[in-house]
């Protein structure tokens, strides 16, 4: 097949690359895109050097699949033209996810709802996506009423820039700010900006999209998003309460049996998920799993993910994946 990456140069696109390689998806000719002043520089993919074209000279190229991870703003302009080429683009920006007329899939929750027709897909926020994994089985058994979540966000979710930012103050170096506060030996409850209601912007990305990827708008949600100085990968501490009552032990074993989930969940041991072990991971982790004594049928958990590969980059991936599998893009041409 040939695929496009657009934003190839960036965190979320280098990590796509890597992705896409381990994964051994079938690429035939690689089309990595950037911005004007990256044309011509060289992208190592499996062994063989590519140079990075401008976004008008891949639409002319028709690639079969587009994985965008370029900003909001690029994909409401790009995304329309690649897919008026004939061009299946998956998106990882916030610009189309709440759009009615556009899906928004995790493979492992929501896949059967694409079909050939899709030209524009929309790959999650990294925290969502990592939630609705663990949710999707216990939905399915126990029916969720409502979700209290708390992130512990890794700096990599804001880019490079807040890489350097951490590694400077780490180094005593004045350099580059990427937040309004020191974020070494800190954190910062703000990701994105504060909307009128008081949350912020990733806050009630949270909220929106766990509803439609569930496809339930009567699961409440709540969330409140941190920003601390971690780089492997994103926390989660989730509080759900079901109509149901519910058996731990057969919670365990909805969540073993749940692809793309990885149970690490012995106390006796300390055994349980932290971004160090995440790190460079397709899988979600859940661990502390227990019941929530304040209240009837609700459970806690702790959840971890990378939120550059099963957040972004492997989410992506995937949905590329199930179309291909299930013949709504074959190489060359849309079915």
């Amino acid at each position: 097949m040939k695929i496009a990456v657009v934003g190839a140069t960036g965190l979320v696109g280098s990590e796509m690359l890597k992705v896409l390689a381990a994964r051994n998806f079938p690429v035939t000719e690689l089309i990595p895109v950037a911005s004007e002043k990256s044309k011509g520089k060289d992208i190592d993919f499996k062994g063989k050097k590519y140079k990075v074209v401008t976004a008008a000279e891949a639409i002319a190229l028709k690639p079969d699949v587009a994985l965008f991870s370029a900003g909001g703003g690029t994909s409401l302009e790009l995304a329309p033209q690649f897919a008026d080429a004939g061009t299946t683009v998956i998106d990882n920006s916030s610009a189309w996810r709440m759009d009615p007329t556009k899906k928004l899939v995790v493979p492992e929750v929501n896949a059967h709802v694409l079909t050939a027709a899709d030209k524009i897909i929309a790959n999650p926020n990294c925290s969502t996506i990592q939630m609705v994994v663990v949710l999707k089985p216990l939905h399915d058994r126990y029916n969720i009423k409502r979700v209290v979540v708390s992130t512990y966000q890794s700096v990599t979710g804001t880019g490079v820039k807040a890489v350097r930012q951490l590694e400077d103050e780490r180094a005593g170096i004045d350099g580059e700010k990427a937040y309004p506060y020191q974020i070494d030996l800190n954190v910062i409850p703000q990701i994105d900006v504060f909307q009128d209601n008081g949350y912020t912007k990733e806050e009630m990305k949270m909220i929106q999209e766990t509803n439609k990827i569930m496809g339930d708008d009567h699961i409440r949600v709540t969330a409140t998003t941190v920003r601390i100085p971690v780089i492997g990968g994103h926390s989660e501490a989730i509080n759900i309460e079901f109509e149901h009552d519910f058996d731990l032990k057969e919670v365990r074993s909805l969540l073993e049996k749940q692809s793309g989930v990885i149970v690490v969940d012995d106390p006796a041991h300390l055994k349980y998920p932290m971004p160090k072990d995440a790190h460079g991971r397709d899988e979600v982790f859940v661990g502390r799993i227990r019941r929530d004594e304040s209240q009837e049928n609700t459970l806690n958990l702790w959840v971890v993910a990378d939120n550059l590969r099963k957040g972004a980059a492997t989410n992506a991936v995937q949905i590329a994946e199930y179309l291909l599998e299930n013949n709504l893009v074959s190489k060359g041409e849309l079915v």
